[in-house]
């Protein structure tokens, strides 16, 4: 999941591109999880929690002192860039504690050399009180907060290990980062059961106050023989450029066109009311594909390999999505992070995902806001028995075809220098001819 720089989106109000953080455009990103899997949650969807099976100390899943050093010395140090962005992530990361986090800091300002270093904290928000807001503002993190919607749908899943309901607890850590003013993007996973609700969830986090947000689509396999052995309860992910045999998913996943329909039922209240006012993450991926920016978040982007993810232990893994000992890179600890990052190993993953588009995704009118999504979701066999079709095709080729004259206005809009907002009178008149016609018809 991607926490994403909230600060920059505001350039819509200016009728100017927008400036997103889910990849830098140049060096590398290194998502952290400092405490691995651990969590004081059980989400009945979570993909990460089950990792715990591929670390012999389960009782002791936390970052050390000499390895935080090395990460943090190594990473600031392998980029010849003037910002290097940090993301801590988990697993739960403030079960860790203020006093971890305290080090970070020392840390990075040890070895900051002159660059600009930023934070970024994604959380359950369970734990969040106000010494840690009063934290986080001092320190200008931008926090992610998991919460799905409403009571009914955000407790659906996401309930404490014991089985407790969760979503008061959040509501309050959202609550106090409003209070003590820290920056802040929403998280939402939208899964089979939330993505009839897309008008509820999107009313819901108005209502709340919130500004950003992002909506991730919960698309799980099953696991065969060999997953279920090494004691996993998600298949993992395919390899690319062959035929993937598993392809039912778990009864939670989001199925491909409701995923569509649910984005593109928001996107109409959204281009209505809230342009400007709101940043919905996903309309902000596609206005940059529209503008013909190259994207910055991995998902959307034609090729990946440039954001890694490290482990408590040091480990350093193709992409969060890909902790497998399959795709272990090497250690921070013994290597250097531009070293594994440019290997002919991480290069032919990233590159991967463009080579091994099928001719459907090749051929697709869409293939520019999309180029395929995610690997992880590329495990269905096109018609012309083809392997690499993405789970939520379908979905993704209804969302863009219908809100393209909303992007091409709104790109239109921009290159003459106007605020993005205008569409939304543009889109009222187009709303009001529609519904005149259909009564007259």
């Amino acid at each position: 999941m991607v926490v994403e720089k909230n600060t920059g989106n505001n350039q819509l109000r200016k009728g100017r591109s927008t400036k997103l953080q889910g990849m830098q455009c140049k060096g590398f990103h290194i998502l952290a999880k400092p405490i691995g899997p651990t969590c004081n949650m059980n989400c009945g969807y979570c993909f990460y929690s089950e990792k715990a099976t591929f670390f012999a100390e389960k009782s002791s899943l936390r970052m050390n002192d000499s390895v935080l050093e090395s990460f943090i010395s190594k990473y600031i140090r392998s980029q010849d860039i003037p910002e290097i962005s940090f993301v801590w992530q988990g697993g739960e990361p403030t079960l860790l504690g203020l006093d971890y986090f305290n080090k970070v800091i020392s840390f990075q300002k040890k070895y900051a050399d002159g660059k600009r270093i930023t934070n970024s904290l994604q959380t359950n928000g369970t734990l969040l009180n106000a010494e840690w807001c009063r934290f986080l503002k001092a320190h200008d993190f931008l926090v992610g907060l998991s919460i799905d919607g409403p009571e009914m749908i955000h407790d659906h899943y996401r309930v404490y290990q014991s089985g407790r309901p969760t979503f008061y607890k959040v509501l309050h850590g959202l609550s106090l980062l409003q209070k003590y003013g820290v920056n802040f993007n929403v998280l939402a996973c939208v899964t089979k059961e939330s993505s009839q609700y897309p008008l509820e969830i999107y009313s819901f986090f108005k209502q709340a106050g919130v500004q950003f947000i992002q909506f991730s689509p919960i698309v799980e396999r099953i696991p065969n023989d060999s997953d279920r052995e090494s004691g996993l309860r998600h298949a993992a992910p395919p390899i690319l450029d062959l035929e993937e045999k598993q392809t039912k998913v778990t009864s939670y996943s989001v199925e491909a066109e409701a995923y569509g329909d649910f984005l593109i039922q928001i996107f109409d209240e959204w281009v209505k009311k809230d342009v400007g006012r709101i940043y919905v993450m996903n309309f902000e991926w596609a206005l940059q594909s529209w503008i013909g920016l190259p994207s910055t978040y991995c998902f959307f982007a034609r090729q990946c390999g440039r954001a890694l993810a490290i482990e408590h232990n040091g480990d350093i893994y193709a992409c969060d999505h890909y902790v497998y000992p399959d795709y272990r890179l090497g250690n921070i600890v013994t290597d250097e992070p531009k070293e594994i990052v440019d290997s002919a190993l991480q290069v032919e993953f990233g590159r991967q995902k463009e080579a091994t588009l099928p001719l459907k995704c090749r051929e697709c009118e869409v293939l520019f806001a999309c180029n395929g999504e995610c690997a992880k979701h590329r495990f269905l066999i096109t018609a012309d028995n083809e392997p690499g079709l993405n789970y939520l095709c379908s979905g993704y080729k209804k969302y863009f075809r219908y809100i393209h004259p909303y992007m091409k206005g709104m790109k239109e809009l921009i290159e003459n220098d106007l605020p993005a907002d205008r569409i939304m009178k543009i889109g009222e008149r187009e709303w009001k001819r529609k519904n005149h016609e259909n009564k007259v018809n």
